[in-house]
Protein backbone atom coordinates (compact mmCIF):
# COMPACT_ATOMS: atom_id res chain seq x y z
CA UNK A 1 0.00 0.00 0.00
CA UNK A 2 1.48 3.68 -1.26
CA UNK A 3 2.12 5.82 1.83
CA UNK A 4 0.37 9.29 1.53
CA UNK A 5 3.45 11.33 2.99
CA UNK A 6 2.87 14.74 4.48
CA UNK A 7 4.96 17.75 2.77
CA UNK A 8 7.55 16.80 0.66
CA UNK A 9 7.59 13.02 2.36
CA UNK A 10 10.82 11.35 4.61
CA UNK A 11 14.48 11.86 2.19
CA UNK A 12 15.40 9.53 -0.34
CA UNK A 13 18.64 7.14 0.52
CA UNK A 14 20.94 8.03 -2.59
CA UNK A 15 24.48 7.25 -2.96
CA UNK A 16 27.35 8.64 -5.25
CA UNK A 17 30.28 7.97 -6.09
CA UNK A 18 32.46 10.89 -7.10
CA UNK A 19 35.58 8.69 -7.34
CA UNK A 20 33.58 6.50 -9.85
CA UNK A 21 34.29 5.99 -13.54
CA UNK A 22 30.17 6.72 -14.28
CA UNK A 23 29.12 10.75 -14.43
CA UNK A 24 27.45 11.57 -11.57
CA UNK A 25 23.93 12.15 -13.56
CA UNK A 26 24.25 8.45 -15.02
CA UNK A 27 24.72 7.26 -11.36
CA UNK A 28 21.29 9.44 -9.81
CA UNK A 29 19.64 8.41 -13.31
CA UNK A 30 20.48 4.32 -12.68
CA UNK A 31 19.80 4.11 -8.94
CA UNK A 32 16.47 5.97 -9.11
CA UNK A 33 15.74 3.18 -11.90
CA UNK A 34 16.34 0.50 -10.35
CA UNK A 35 14.69 1.89 -6.76
CA UNK A 36 11.59 2.11 -9.27
CA UNK A 37 11.76 -1.54 -10.68
CA UNK A 38 12.20 -3.10 -7.71
CA UNK A 39 9.43 -1.50 -6.04
CA UNK A 40 11.37 0.31 -3.49
CA UNK A 41 9.35 3.57 -4.91
CA UNK A 42 5.80 2.75 -5.34
CA UNK A 43 4.00 4.11 -8.10
CA UNK A 44 2.25 7.46 -7.48
CA UNK A 45 5.19 7.84 -4.59
CA UNK A 46 6.50 11.75 -4.61
CA UNK A 47 9.79 12.24 -5.30
CA UNK A 48 11.93 14.85 -2.84
CA UNK A 49 12.28 18.52 -5.39
CA UNK A 50 15.09 18.93 -7.55
CA UNK A 51 16.16 21.76 -4.84
CA UNK A 52 16.25 19.60 -2.10
CA UNK A 53 17.79 16.21 -3.33
CA UNK A 54 20.32 18.28 -5.14
CA UNK A 55 21.00 19.98 -1.60
CA UNK A 56 21.52 16.82 -0.32
CA UNK A 57 23.34 14.74 -2.30
CA UNK A 58 25.60 18.00 -3.11
CA UNK A 59 24.92 18.17 -6.73
CA UNK A 60 23.82 20.80 -9.03
CA UNK A 61 20.01 22.01 -9.24
CA UNK A 62 19.93 21.53 -12.96
CA UNK A 63 21.80 17.85 -13.38
CA UNK A 64 18.87 16.52 -10.61
CA UNK A 65 16.13 18.38 -13.06
CA UNK A 66 17.75 17.04 -16.02
CA UNK A 67 17.53 13.44 -14.48
CA UNK A 68 14.38 13.78 -13.83
CA UNK A 69 13.61 15.16 -16.95
CA UNK A 70 15.57 12.26 -18.62
CA UNK A 71 13.42 9.52 -16.49
CA UNK A 72 9.96 11.35 -17.31
CA UNK A 73 10.58 10.93 -20.59
CA UNK A 74 11.22 6.92 -19.65
CA UNK A 75 7.80 6.76 -18.69
CA UNK A 76 9.47 6.52 -14.94
CA UNK A 77 8.34 9.87 -13.10
CA UNK A 78 5.18 12.07 -13.99
CA UNK A 79 5.14 15.56 -12.76
CA UNK A 80 2.51 18.73 -13.37
CA UNK A 81 3.11 22.59 -12.60
CA UNK A 82 3.23 23.18 -8.98
CA UNK A 83 2.82 19.82 -7.76
CA UNK A 84 5.43 17.13 -6.76
CA UNK A 85 7.37 15.12 -9.00
CA UNK A 86 6.03 11.26 -8.72
CA UNK A 87 6.85 7.69 -9.62
CA UNK A 88 4.94 7.06 -12.44
CA UNK A 89 1.75 4.44 -12.05
CA UNK A 90 2.15 2.78 -14.87
CA UNK A 91 6.31 2.07 -14.10
CA UNK A 92 7.75 -1.21 -14.55
CA UNK A 93 7.60 -2.47 -11.01
CA UNK A 94 8.98 -6.05 -10.07
CA UNK A 95 6.31 -8.05 -9.43
CA UNK A 96 5.31 -7.71 -5.38
CA UNK A 97 5.20 -10.59 -3.42
CA UNK A 98 2.29 -12.44 -3.40
CA UNK A 99 0.28 -10.64 -0.02
CA UNK A 100 -2.54 -12.73 1.72
CA UNK A 101 -6.09 -10.99 1.55
CA UNK A 102 -6.65 -8.05 4.03
CA UNK A 103 -8.54 -10.81 6.61
CA UNK A 104 -11.77 -9.47 7.52
CA UNK A 105 -12.31 -7.99 11.20
CA UNK A 106 -12.62 -10.66 13.34
CA UNK A 107 -15.90 -11.57 15.73
CA UNK A 108 -15.35 -10.49 18.70
CA UNK A 109 -14.81 -14.26 20.60
CA UNK A 110 -16.91 -13.56 23.52
CA UNK A 111 -19.74 -11.79 22.00
CA UNK A 112 -22.24 -12.04 24.90
CA UNK A 113 -19.87 -10.99 27.94
CA UNK A 114 -16.36 -11.64 28.09
CA UNK A 115 -15.53 -12.22 32.01
CA UNK A 116 -12.08 -11.23 31.49
CA UNK A 117 -10.02 -10.96 34.74
CA UNK A 118 -6.75 -8.40 35.76
CA UNK A 119 -8.32 -6.14 33.19
CA UNK A 120 -9.39 -2.50 34.14
CA UNK A 121 -12.33 -1.11 31.80
CA UNK A 122 -9.92 0.48 29.08
CA UNK A 123 -12.75 2.84 28.12
CA UNK A 124 -12.45 4.70 31.33
CA UNK A 125 -8.67 5.67 30.80
CA UNK A 126 -8.72 9.56 31.99
CA UNK A 127 -7.33 10.48 27.95
CA UNK A 128 -8.22 14.11 28.65
CA UNK A 129 -6.46 14.19 31.57
CA UNK A 130 -3.39 12.40 30.52
CA UNK A 131 -3.22 14.61 27.35
CA UNK A 132 -3.34 18.01 29.71
CA UNK A 133 -0.56 16.62 31.59
CA UNK A 134 1.30 15.74 28.66
CA UNK A 135 0.80 19.13 26.89
CA UNK A 136 1.72 20.70 30.33
CA UNK A 137 4.73 18.95 30.95
CA UNK A 138 6.26 19.51 26.78
CA UNK A 139 5.25 23.54 27.59
CA UNK A 140 6.76 24.57 31.31
CA UNK A 141 9.85 21.57 31.45
CA UNK A 142 12.92 22.85 31.35
CA UNK A 143 15.08 21.94 28.17
CA UNK A 144 16.86 19.40 31.09
CA UNK A 145 14.00 17.58 31.20
CA UNK A 146 14.32 16.12 28.19
CA UNK A 147 17.61 14.56 28.49
CA UNK A 148 18.98 11.35 29.98
CA UNK A 149 17.97 11.01 33.68
CA UNK A 150 18.70 8.89 36.37
CA UNK A 151 17.77 5.21 35.62
CA UNK A 152 15.82 4.61 38.51
CA UNK A 153 13.17 7.57 38.13
CA UNK A 154 12.59 11.34 37.48
CA UNK A 155 13.52 12.97 41.16
CA UNK A 156 10.33 14.77 40.64
CA UNK A 157 8.01 11.31 40.47
CA UNK A 158 9.35 9.71 42.93
CA UNK A 159 8.87 12.80 45.54
CA UNK A 160 5.48 12.88 44.27
CA UNK A 161 4.76 8.94 44.95
CA UNK A 162 6.46 8.56 48.32
CA UNK A 163 4.09 11.67 49.37
CA UNK A 164 1.05 10.14 47.75
CA UNK A 165 1.41 6.37 48.77
CA UNK A 166 2.75 7.51 52.32
CA UNK A 167 -0.82 9.17 52.47
CA UNK A 168 -3.12 6.69 50.83
CA UNK A 169 -1.35 3.32 51.46
CA UNK A 170 0.79 3.85 54.77
CA UNK A 171 3.84 3.65 52.71
CA UNK A 172 7.23 4.50 54.94
CA UNK A 173 9.62 5.79 52.19
CA UNK A 174 11.85 8.36 50.88
CA UNK A 175 11.95 9.44 47.21
CA UNK A 176 15.25 7.42 47.73
CA UNK A 177 13.57 4.39 48.35
CA UNK A 178 11.80 4.34 45.25
CA UNK A 179 13.25 3.18 41.95
CA UNK A 180 10.46 3.45 38.91
CA UNK A 181 10.19 0.67 36.32
CA UNK A 182 8.04 -0.72 33.09
CA UNK A 183 5.00 -2.20 35.22
CA UNK A 184 4.86 -5.10 37.51
CA UNK A 185 6.75 -7.47 35.44
CA UNK A 186 9.82 -5.43 35.30
CA UNK A 187 9.50 -4.30 38.26
CA UNK A 188 9.40 -8.18 39.84
CA UNK A 189 11.87 -9.69 37.73
CA UNK A 190 14.60 -6.75 39.14
CA UNK A 191 13.33 -8.15 42.54
CA UNK A 192 14.19 -11.44 41.56
CA UNK A 193 17.30 -11.02 40.04
CA UNK A 194 18.25 -8.53 43.05
CA UNK A 195 17.53 -11.75 45.83
CA UNK A 196 19.53 -14.11 43.40
CA UNK A 197 22.86 -11.92 44.08
CA UNK A 198 21.96 -11.82 47.98
CA UNK A 199 22.17 -15.65 48.03
CA UNK A 200 18.56 -16.73 48.08
CA UNK A 201 17.69 -19.38 46.51
CA UNK A 202 14.16 -19.77 46.52
CA UNK A 203 11.43 -17.77 45.61
CA UNK A 204 7.38 -18.59 47.71
CA UNK A 205 4.18 -17.48 46.10
CA UNK A 206 0.86 -18.68 47.13
CA UNK A 207 -0.99 -21.04 45.78
CA UNK A 208 -3.58 -20.61 44.10
CA UNK A 209 -1.69 -17.73 42.71
CA UNK A 210 0.35 -16.50 39.85
CA UNK A 211 2.55 -19.73 39.80
CA UNK A 212 3.46 -20.11 36.17
CA UNK A 213 4.74 -16.28 36.02
CA UNK A 214 6.90 -16.50 39.07
CA UNK A 215 8.11 -19.86 38.22
CA UNK A 216 9.51 -18.13 35.09
CA UNK A 217 10.99 -15.21 36.44
CA UNK A 218 12.85 -17.30 39.26
CA UNK A 219 14.14 -19.69 36.76
CA UNK A 220 15.86 -16.96 34.83
CA UNK A 221 17.20 -15.94 37.76
CA UNK A 222 18.11 -19.14 38.99
CA UNK A 223 15.59 -19.62 41.89
CA UNK A 224 13.69 -22.05 42.53
CA UNK A 225 9.93 -21.41 42.90
CA UNK A 226 7.63 -22.92 45.76
CA UNK A 227 4.36 -23.07 46.14
CA UNK A 228 2.70 -21.79 49.71
CA UNK A 229 -1.18 -23.05 50.52
CA UNK A 230 -3.52 -19.57 51.02
CA UNK A 231 -6.48 -20.24 53.60
CA UNK A 232 -9.13 -17.76 54.86
CA UNK A 233 -6.78 -16.09 56.67
CA UNK A 234 -3.97 -15.99 53.63
CA UNK A 235 -0.72 -17.12 52.97
CA UNK A 236 -0.14 -20.23 55.40
CA UNK A 237 3.05 -18.66 57.16
CA UNK A 238 3.75 -21.88 59.07
CA UNK A 239 3.72 -23.72 55.87
CA UNK A 240 5.68 -20.88 54.11
CA UNK A 241 8.73 -21.51 57.37
CA UNK A 242 8.78 -25.33 56.70
CA UNK A 243 9.53 -24.70 52.86
CA UNK A 244 12.92 -23.64 53.45
CA UNK A 245 12.46 -20.57 51.28
CA UNK A 246 14.17 -16.93 52.46
CA UNK A 247 11.72 -15.15 50.02
CA UNK A 248 7.86 -14.80 49.17
CA UNK A 249 5.28 -12.91 47.14
CA UNK A 250 2.28 -12.38 48.29
CA UNK A 251 -1.42 -10.09 47.39
CA UNK A 252 -1.86 -9.16 51.37
CA UNK A 253 -4.57 -6.61 50.72
CA UNK A 254 -6.61 -8.93 48.21
CA UNK A 255 -5.80 -11.92 47.94
CA UNK A 256 -5.02 -13.35 44.02
CA UNK A 257 -7.28 -14.71 42.68
CA UNK A 258 -9.15 -15.41 46.24
CA UNK A 259 -9.90 -12.11 47.25
CA UNK A 260 -8.96 -13.24 51.03
CA UNK A 261 -7.10 -10.67 52.64
CA UNK A 262 -4.12 -11.24 55.00
CA UNK A 263 -5.30 -11.20 58.73
CA UNK A 264 -3.30 -9.03 61.21
CA UNK A 265 -2.15 -12.01 62.83
CA UNK A 266 -0.65 -13.74 59.77
CA UNK A 267 0.49 -9.81 58.73
CA UNK A 268 2.47 -10.09 62.34
CA UNK A 269 3.90 -13.84 61.63
CA UNK A 270 4.65 -12.90 58.55
CA UNK A 271 7.28 -10.14 59.00
CA UNK A 272 8.65 -12.23 62.25
CA UNK A 273 9.42 -14.91 59.75
CA UNK A 274 10.97 -12.27 57.32
CA UNK A 275 13.47 -11.08 60.52
CA UNK A 276 13.88 -14.71 61.62
CA UNK A 277 15.70 -15.65 58.16
CA UNK A 278 16.62 -12.93 57.26
CA UNK A 279 14.48 -13.21 54.17
CA UNK A 280 11.90 -10.69 52.47
CA UNK A 281 8.65 -10.18 51.70
CA UNK A 282 7.67 -9.32 48.16
CA UNK A 283 4.04 -7.43 48.34
CA UNK A 284 2.14 -6.87 45.04
CA UNK A 285 -0.18 -4.03 45.88
CA UNK A 286 -1.76 -4.80 42.97
CA UNK A 287 -5.68 -3.60 43.43
CA UNK A 288 -5.55 -1.84 46.95
CA UNK A 289 -7.18 1.09 44.96
CA UNK A 290 -10.51 -0.32 44.51
CA UNK A 291 -11.92 -1.03 48.36
CA UNK A 292 -16.19 -1.16 48.66
CA UNK A 293 -17.26 -2.34 51.86
CA UNK A 294 -14.92 -2.25 54.55
CA UNK A 295 -11.76 0.14 55.85
CA UNK A 296 -9.59 0.10 53.68
CA UNK A 297 -5.73 -2.37 54.33
CA UNK A 298 -3.18 -0.41 54.71
CA UNK A 299 0.58 -1.64 53.10
CA UNK A 300 2.51 -4.58 54.59
CA UNK A 301 5.79 -2.45 53.69
CA UNK A 302 4.58 0.23 56.29
CA UNK A 303 4.83 -2.03 58.81
CA UNK A 304 8.19 -3.85 58.34
CA UNK A 305 10.05 -1.50 55.70
CA UNK A 306 13.26 -3.02 56.58
CA UNK A 307 12.04 -6.32 55.39
CA UNK A 308 9.35 -5.69 52.84
CA UNK A 309 9.90 -5.07 49.06
CA UNK A 310 6.32 -3.52 47.43
CA UNK A 311 5.43 -3.05 43.83
CA UNK A 312 3.08 -0.83 42.79
CA UNK A 313 1.69 0.17 39.61
CA UNK A 314 -0.77 2.28 37.16
CA UNK A 315 -2.00 -0.72 34.84
CA UNK A 316 -5.14 -1.10 36.70
CA UNK A 317 -6.06 2.32 38.14
CA UNK A 318 -4.89 4.50 34.61
CA UNK A 319 -4.32 1.66 31.84
CA UNK A 320 -2.23 -1.50 30.93
CA UNK A 321 -0.59 0.94 27.91
CA UNK A 322 1.03 3.78 30.18
CA UNK A 323 3.70 0.55 30.97
CA UNK A 324 4.61 2.42 34.72
CA UNK A 325 5.40 0.87 37.93
CA UNK A 326 7.31 1.19 41.12
CA UNK A 327 9.48 -0.78 43.42
CA UNK A 328 9.33 0.91 47.12
CA UNK A 329 12.52 -1.30 48.44
CA UNK A 330 14.90 -1.46 51.59
CA UNK A 331 18.15 0.18 51.35
CA UNK A 332 20.22 -3.35 50.76
CA UNK A 333 18.57 -3.76 47.78
CA UNK A 334 18.88 -0.37 46.33
CA UNK A 335 22.30 -0.46 44.71
CA UNK A 336 21.31 -4.15 43.12
CA UNK A 337 17.67 -3.38 41.81
CA UNK A 338 19.20 0.80 40.57
CA UNK A 339 21.95 -0.99 38.60
CA UNK A 340 19.73 -3.85 37.21
CA UNK A 341 17.17 -0.95 36.01
CA UNK A 342 20.71 0.92 33.92
CA UNK A 343 21.40 -2.98 32.47
CA UNK A 344 17.61 -3.24 31.95
CA UNK A 345 16.83 0.19 29.51
CA UNK A 346 18.45 3.06 31.24
CA UNK A 347 15.07 4.31 32.97
CA UNK A 348 11.76 4.61 32.52
CA UNK A 349 10.38 6.80 29.21
CA UNK A 350 10.96 10.57 30.86
CA UNK A 351 8.49 12.60 29.87
CA UNK A 352 5.84 10.14 31.28
CA UNK A 353 6.76 10.34 34.44
CA UNK A 354 6.45 13.93 34.86
CA UNK A 355 3.29 13.50 33.32
CA UNK A 356 2.00 10.99 35.97
CA UNK A 357 3.91 13.15 38.31
CA UNK A 358 1.74 16.11 37.17
CA UNK A 359 -1.92 14.10 37.34
CA UNK A 360 -1.42 12.84 41.47
CA UNK A 361 -0.23 16.42 42.01
CA UNK A 362 -3.26 18.23 40.35
CA UNK A 363 -5.73 15.72 41.82
CA UNK A 364 -6.85 14.55 38.59
CA UNK A 365 -5.51 10.81 39.44
CA UNK A 366 -7.81 11.04 42.86
CA UNK A 367 -11.07 12.66 40.85
CA UNK A 368 -10.22 9.63 38.41
CA UNK A 369 -9.64 7.25 40.87
CA UNK A 370 -13.31 7.90 42.27
CA UNK A 371 -14.97 7.58 39.12
CA UNK A 372 -13.50 4.36 38.28
CA UNK A 373 -14.41 3.09 41.77
CA UNK A 374 -17.68 4.02 41.74
CA UNK A 375 -18.35 2.16 38.18
CA UNK A 376 -16.26 -0.98 39.62
CA UNK A 377 -19.03 -0.61 42.63
CA UNK A 378 -21.96 -0.34 40.47
CA UNK A 379 -20.57 -3.44 38.23
CA UNK A 380 -20.17 -5.37 41.48
CA UNK A 381 -23.55 -4.74 42.67
CA UNK A 382 -24.95 -5.65 39.29
CA UNK A 383 -22.97 -9.24 39.61
CA UNK A 384 -24.24 -9.71 43.09
CA UNK A 385 -27.69 -8.91 41.77
CA UNK A 386 -27.51 -11.04 38.42
CA UNK A 387 -25.52 -13.87 40.67
CA UNK A 388 -28.81 -13.65 43.07
CA UNK A 389 -30.98 -14.33 40.33
CA UNK A 390 -29.45 -16.69 37.78
CA UNK A 391 -27.60 -18.98 40.55
CA UNK A 392 -28.86 -18.09 43.82
CA UNK A 393 -27.62 -21.76 45.01
CA UNK A 394 -23.50 -20.42 44.05
CA UNK A 395 -21.90 -18.54 46.74
CA UNK A 396 -20.08 -15.84 45.84
CA UNK A 397 -16.86 -14.57 47.54
CA UNK A 398 -13.59 -11.80 47.46
CA UNK A 399 -16.06 -8.98 46.87
CA UNK A 400 -14.13 -6.50 49.18
CA UNK A 401 -12.20 -5.21 46.69
CA UNK A 402 -10.33 -4.82 42.89
CA UNK A 403 -12.57 -6.32 40.39
CA UNK A 404 -13.29 -9.84 39.97
CA UNK A 405 -15.00 -12.06 42.40
CA UNK A 406 -15.03 -15.99 42.89
CA UNK A 407 -17.93 -17.97 42.30
CA UNK A 408 -18.20 -21.39 43.75
CA UNK A 409 -19.47 -24.06 41.58
CA UNK A 410 -21.07 -26.93 42.86
CA UNK A 411 -19.09 -30.02 44.22
CA UNK A 412 -18.11 -32.23 41.42
CA UNK A 413 -18.87 -30.15 39.11
CA UNK A 414 -16.77 -30.22 35.60
CA UNK A 415 -14.79 -26.35 35.45
CA UNK A 416 -13.74 -27.19 32.09
CA UNK A 417 -16.86 -28.31 30.64
CA UNK A 418 -18.66 -25.12 31.77
CA UNK A 419 -16.14 -23.20 30.40
CA UNK A 420 -16.44 -24.81 26.88
CA UNK A 421 -20.42 -24.56 26.97
CA UNK A 422 -20.34 -21.13 27.89
CA UNK A 423 -17.85 -20.02 25.33
CA UNK A 424 -20.04 -21.85 22.30
CA UNK A 425 -22.88 -19.57 23.57
CA UNK A 426 -20.71 -15.94 23.53
CA UNK A 427 -19.94 -15.90 27.28
CA UNK A 428 -16.09 -16.04 28.00
CA UNK A 429 -15.58 -17.89 31.68
CA UNK A 430 -12.36 -18.21 33.22
CA UNK A 431 -11.76 -21.10 35.87
CA UNK A 432 -9.24 -21.45 39.23
CA UNK A 433 -8.00 -24.84 38.60
CA UNK A 434 -5.13 -23.73 36.24
CA UNK A 435 -4.41 -21.47 39.30
CA UNK A 436 -3.81 -23.88 41.82
CA UNK A 437 -0.20 -26.18 41.67
CA UNK A 438 -0.26 -28.88 44.41
CA UNK A 439 -3.87 -29.36 44.88
CA UNK A 440 -4.62 -32.55 42.97
CA UNK A 441 -8.50 -32.09 42.54
CA UNK A 442 -9.35 -28.29 43.59
CA UNK A 443 -13.24 -26.98 44.44
CA UNK A 444 -14.32 -26.21 41.11
CA UNK A 445 -14.72 -22.40 40.98
CA UNK A 446 -14.67 -19.73 38.26
CA UNK A 447 -12.86 -15.77 38.34
CA UNK A 448 -15.52 -13.38 37.24
CA UNK A 449 -13.95 -10.48 36.36
CA UNK A 450 -15.68 -7.27 35.50
CA UNK A 451 -13.36 -4.80 35.19
CA UNK A 452 -13.84 -4.44 31.68
CA UNK A 453 -17.20 -6.30 31.31
CA UNK A 454 -19.84 -3.46 31.48
CA UNK A 455 -23.08 -3.65 33.57
CA UNK A 456 -25.82 -4.86 30.85
CA UNK A 457 -22.96 -7.83 29.45
CA UNK A 458 -22.75 -8.86 32.90
CA UNK A 459 -26.54 -9.56 33.39
CA UNK A 460 -26.62 -11.12 29.86
CA UNK A 461 -24.11 -13.16 30.65
CA UNK A 462 -24.76 -14.93 33.70
CA UNK A 463 -28.53 -15.63 32.04
CA UNK A 464 -27.17 -16.70 28.86
CA UNK A 465 -25.54 -19.55 31.20
CA UNK A 466 -27.68 -20.09 33.95
CA UNK A 467 -28.55 -23.35 33.18
CA UNK A 468 -25.06 -24.55 32.92
CA UNK A 469 -24.26 -23.21 36.57
CA UNK A 470 -27.29 -25.59 38.25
Amino acid sequence: MRVEWAGSGPELLVTIDRGGRTGLRAQLEEQLRMAIRTGRLAGGEPLPSSRELARTLGLSRGLVQDCYAQLQAEGYLTSRPGAATRVAATAVNRPAAPRPEPAAPAAVRHPVADFRHGVPDLGLAPREAWAWAVREVCRTAPNAAFDYDDAVGRRRLREVLASYLARVRAVAATPDDLIVCAGMQQALSLVVTALAGEGIGALAYEDPGSGAAVTELAAAAGLAAVPVPVDDDGLDVAALRRSGARAVLVTPAHQWPTGVVLTGSRRRELIAWARDCRGLIIEDDYDAEFRYDRDPVGSLQGLAPDCVVSLGTVSKSLTPALRLGWIVAPGRLHEALARGKRLADRGSPGLDQLALALLIESGRYDRHLRRARAEYAARRETLVAATARHAPHLRLTGLAAGFHAILHLPPGAAEDRIIEQAGRRGVGLYGMAPLHHRAANPPPRLILGFGNTPRRAIEAGLATVADLLR
